[in-house]
């Protein structure tokens, strides 16, 4: 009798690249921790920000992201061409480098499977690869509800950098009316030395704006949870990790209108606003700040979009995926 596919592979050994570390406390890293915590018990498994020839083999690799991993990709395609390659597809990868970058586009060919992290992504794909693609959507444990900040506070949260689009949040601030109660707290470091300069003078300038710079990951979903709205302008997202944990922490998200937030929040969502849009998106909290109705609205429409960031379907996804990698291993 053949032993239960979980079994036939609980010895598989699973490397996972991901090209930051934990110090960078970024969506990759973030990504890559929990994906490591989500398969160890039935695999053995390890995080490395890049793989070389003379490294451990692991049965099965997964990367994140094709193209700052791409020499990890290619060296592993070209050593066990055997062996199944997971490539996962970031904001940039899909939204930017794809399209510009002969080495991303390489690894979307080496990749066994290509996994998306929202419903849309999958549709980005070039004709020739899209049968590779696998949705998995991100996850986040729900928190307990907090009691709201009083007044009107606006949490973002995102490095300070162009991808992030943190001027969309300052050009907010400077057409807000002076008679409505708001305050901002922007997490994230300073990725862009120019950015940093911009958001310093914010401070200086706007005692409504806080920029609280890299913060603990549990200490910035208390913040989420204790403010009335996630405001997310980014340009480009694969499938952002802060719209996911503001949701499951019952906070309202605004946002732009890209596909990497469309895919977690579905075409109908109230909250979208044109990319790049200020008077658009200032518009949506004016309404969130004066309308307990709107708010209402978007927290309701959140809260229908929390079965599908549990922790348990993204687990089941991911070694769903693995599982059948190495059961089907064939050459690329």
């Amino acid at each position: 009798m053949a032993a239960p596919a979980a079994s036939r592979h609980a010895r598989a050994r699973i490397t996972i690249v991901t090209p930051y570390g934990a110090a960078a406390n970024n969506g990759n890293w973030q990504t890559a921790s929990r994906w490591a915590r989500m398969l160890r018990g039935a695999y053995g498994v390890g995080i490395v920000t890049a793989w070389q020839a003379t490294d451990p083999a692991p049965d099965l690799l997964i990367a994140l992201h094709a193209q700052r991993s791409a020499p990890s990709i290619a060296g592993f395609a070209d050593r066990f061409p055997q062996r199944p390659l997971i490539v996962a597809l970031t904001g940039t990868d899909l939204y930017r480098d794809i399209e510009t970058d002969a080495s991303a586009r390489a690894s979307l060919q080496r990749a066994t499977r290509l996994v998306v992290l929202n419903t849309l992504g999958a549709a980005r794909l070039p004709p020739a690869v899209r049968a590779k693609a696998v949705t998995i959507v991100q996850s986040a444990a729900v928190l307990a509800a907090a009691r709201k900040t009083r007044g009107f506070t606006v949490a973002a949260v995102g490095h300070l950098r162009d991808e992030k689009n943190p001027q969309l949040i300052w050009r907010v601030l400077d057409g807000w009316p002076p008679h409505v109660p708001l305050r901002v707290l922007h997490a994230g470091r300073a990725l862009d030395p120019e950015l940093a300069r911009q958001a310093q003078r914010q401070v200086r300038g706007d005692t409504r704006y806080h920029w609280l710079g890299d913060q603990p990951r549990a200490r910035l979903r208390q913040r989420v949870a204790r403010s009335q709205v996630l405001l997310h302008p980014s340009h480009m997202e694969g499938g952002a990790l802060a719209i996911i944990e503001a949701i499951t922490a019952h906070t309202p998200v605004i946002a732009s209108r890209v596909d990497g937030n469309v895919g977690l929040l579905g075409a109908d969502y109230p909250g979208l606003f044109a990319p790049d849009d200020a008077d658009a998106a200032r518009a949506l909290l004016l309404r969130a700040a004066g309308e307990p109705r709107f708010l209402a609205q978007l927290a309701r429409a959140c809260e229908r979009r929390v079965p599908r960031f549990m922790p348990e379907r993204e687990q089941r996804d991911l070694r769903r995926l693995v599982r059948d990698c190495l059961s089907h291993q064939t050459g690329r």
